[in-house]
């Protein structure tokens, strides 16, 4: 802005020169410097507008979603603490499961300054998530968002206790969609939302929400190496809240679709080593006795090599494809499973033996509760 004045300044010398050269008059030229003075003025308090606009909505957003945002201690063999929010208004809360996995007692605060004892409806550890019960009322539910709607780019605010500090709030933006993100044992949850809103311990549990005041994510875990913020933490995004969290109220756990696999993202090495003409795919290493994949025939690997410093069978199917849908990875079946299949469904594998494809039907069963990747 102040080289646009600059430059006004510099304009305003020019045109002084060219009055004195008798090409223009003064009044005419005057009139067109106060012209762009008021345009830069206008422009001015626009910008001016546009930022604290921006500062009202993040602060009117806060105020309205402040009383619905609760602090969660638990307390057993490891004491915690978390965050979490309204649900409904029959007293239900989510929160992390593991805010309180293995808890005996869970003591929920308010911003009103009350204290609830509350019961764990259930949980399901494979998304982090856990619904409690509390005897409350007047309680305001935040609204879910759609967030397969989500943008990278677009403003993210996380609320919560970091530190046990209550009724923080915290902006950023969708820094990326689609992570893939481990959240118990070996298994994975797709699609998850990363953003870089600061999120530390004691916000777990708590509302990621957009602009408009909805959640679009429960914040779940960082990336880090010192064990608080480093510009990386990830939410579970609402639309599998609003697949998990009424199972969990009427069934008190999830059920996960399954194939009984582990294995590797094709890499360029790997296909190279195995004489494959395709570099993506899920290379299978190991089937799991009696599950799914075993009972259709999926093979897995029998010829060891040393890969990046470990032993590693290779040789196994690659899966290229489930259902009507490409599968460059496990993310992509990940996603097939958790969108479209049910724990009974009978699905199509597309896969390359010996290299050539193959289709392989077979029927998900419930993810147990082991050592493998789905």
């Amino acid at each position: 802005m102040n080289k646009i004045k600059a430059a006004l300044a510099a304009l305003s010398l020019i045109t002084l020169g060219v009055v004195l050269g008798g090409t223009a008059s003064f009044v005419q030229l005057q009139g067109q410097i106060d012209q762009l003075n008021s345009s830069i003025q206008d422009r001015e308090t626009r910008v001016v507008s546009v930022q604290y606009s921006g500062e009202r909505a993040v602060s009117e957003i806060f105020d309205s979603a402040d009383q619905s945002v609760v602090s969660i201690a638990a307390f057993g063999e490891q004491d915690s603490q978390g965050s979490g929010f309204v649900y409904s208004k029959n007293g239900y809360i989510v929160t992390n499961h593991h805010v309180v996995d293995g808890a005996s007692q869970i003591e929920v605060t308010f911003t009103d300054g009350s204290t609830k004892n509350a019961r764990i409806v259930g949980s399901d550890p494979y998304t982090d998530l856990a619904v409690l019960k509390v005897k409350k009322e007047g309680l305001r539910p935040l609204e879910l968002a759609d967030s397969s709607n989500v943008t990278v780019g677009r403003k993210a605010i996380a609320i919560g206790n970091p530190f046990g500090l209550r009724s923080s709030v915290t902006l950023g933006i969708i820094s990326q969609k689609g992570r893939t993100l481990r959240t118990s044992e070996e298994f994975s949850t797709p699609n998850v939302l990363q953003t870089d809103a600061a999120i530390n311990p004691g916000n777990s549990g708590g509302p990621l929400m957009n602009i408009n005041g909805d959640v679009v994510g429960v914040n779940t875990a960082i990336e880090s190496r010192t064990g608080t913020f480093s510009g990386v933490g990830f939410a579970i995004p609402s639309n599998t809240v609003k697949t998990v969290v009424p199972e969990i109220i009427a069934e008190g756990d999830y059920e996960h679709p399954w194939i009984g696999v582990s294995g590797f993202d094709l890499t360029p090495e790997l296909s190279r080593r195995m004489g494959l003409n395709t570099t993506s795919g899920f290379l299978v290493i190991d089937v799991v006795d009696d599950g799914p994949a075993a009972k259709a025939g999926v093979l897995e690997g029998g010829t060891t090599i040393d890969y990046r410093g470990r032993k590693l069978d290779i040789g196994g199917d690659v899966i290229v494809g489930i259902g009507d849908q490409k599968a460059r990875g496990i993310n992509d079946i990940l996603l097939y499973l958790s969108r479209q299949t049910e724990v009974g469904d009978t699905v199509n594998l597309e896969i390359i033996r010996d290299g050539e494809r193959k289709t392989v039907s077979l029927t998900l069963d419930q993810r147990p509760e082991a050592n493998v990747l789905d």
